[in-house]
């Protein structure tokens, strides 16, 4: 990769969702990309280098990204291991874009606001830490602006919902779609209940607005309201791109309310069942977010959304990388 006055990025994780579609959405916008990741990666755009430096290494991590005036945080540990994990490994990220004075660009989620979170999320809706997953968001985006105060770190969180397309490891893929072949839809709440999904090619270049924009306060937070969907719309959308795609059923559809009895049964003793029983509220709980971004964007349209989610569950890579997914 030849360097040029070109802005540049280090996206670490650059191999989870949010990762590759920031990849993609950087290159495409002109930036000179680093892509930090543990495994191979074959398929980069051009003006894209890869990086097989360790995350826990931030010395070499940074001195290998030099220039770099962003670093986009697409790292996420699974999602057993979040207690453990997820703070240690965020500020091993703060570390590297200290080190090489980059704004640090974090993707926010609506754990902040808990389980009585209200229908219209803005930026000053209040942040209620009462569950595990939700507090420790609260610590993450504290710990950020105590570095902005100090003078450390310059930082950016953007606020979404929950993922869809740009690839496996989405509730999509895992629950709703997972026997689409079959004809059959799991929703996992109230069909008529909103919900807060980012496309995530959307996203990402989002991601590109905030840092292009010209921020001057050391900690600033955005949102991304993406497509607020009820059950219903969503399920549409999808038998909709899946019959377009020759995915229609010989015996027509069906769509079944999912279960959530047998993972608070299972709760107890099997750690993903105790973690995605604890979010189940997202799904009952109406939510939109109110947009708040740089520039204003017009969203993918949702048929060419869930035309590009269905192909990709096509894809044979799916199910095996979905597999080995969280849920999010």
């Amino acid at each position: 990769m030849e360097y040029t006055s070109d802005p540049s990025v280090l996206v670490l994780g650059s191999q989870g969702r949010l990762g590759q579609a920031a990849v993609q959405a950087f290159a495409a916008a002109g930036w000179r990309v680093w892509a930090q990741a543990r495994r191979p990666q074959p398929d980069l755009p051009a003006g894209a280098r890869a990086l097989d430096v360790p995350l826990a290494d931030t010395a070499a991590l940074a001195t290998a990204a030099q220039g770099a005036q962003a670093v986009v945080y697409a790292v996420n540990p699974p999602y057993t291991r979040w207690p453990q994990q997820m703070l240690p490994l965020a500020r091993q990220g703060m570390d590297v874009a200290e080190a090489l004075g980059a704004r640090f660009l974090l993707p926010g989620n609506v754990y902040n606001f808990g389980r009585e979170l209200p229908a219209q999320l803005t930026l000053d809706t209040p942040e209620v830490a009462n569950t595990r997953k939700g507090a420790l968001r609260i610590a993450l985006e504290a710990e950020l602006r105590q570095r902005a105060q100090a003078g450390r770190l310059r930082s950016s969180v953007l606020r979404a919902g929950d993922f869809f397309g740009g690839g496996p490891g989405s509730w999509i893929d895992l629950v709703i779609a997972k026997h689409l072949r079959a004809g059959r839809l799991d929703y996992p709440g109230p069909l008529e209940v909103p919900h807060a999904w980012a496309f995530l090619p959307d996203l990402a270049r989002a991601f590109v607005d905030v840092a292009a924009h010209a921020e001057t306060r050391p900690f600033a937070r955005w949102q991304f309201a993406g497509h607020t969907l009820t059950g219903a719309a969503l399920l549409q959308g999808l038998r909709s791109a899946a019959e377009a795609q020759g995915l229609a059923p010989a015996r027509g559809w069906r769509e079944r309310r999912m279960a959530w009895w047998p993972i608070r049964l299972a709760a107890p003793l099997v750690p993903m069942a105790r973690e995605i029983a604890e979010m189940a509220y997202l799904w009952a709980r109406p939510h939109a977010l109110l947009e708040v971004l740089p520039q204003a964007r017009a969203a993918t349209p949702l048929a060419a959304a869930m035309a590009a989610t269905v192909a990709a569950l096509q894809q044979p890579s799916v199910s095996a990388s979905a597999a080995r997914s969280a849920a999010s």
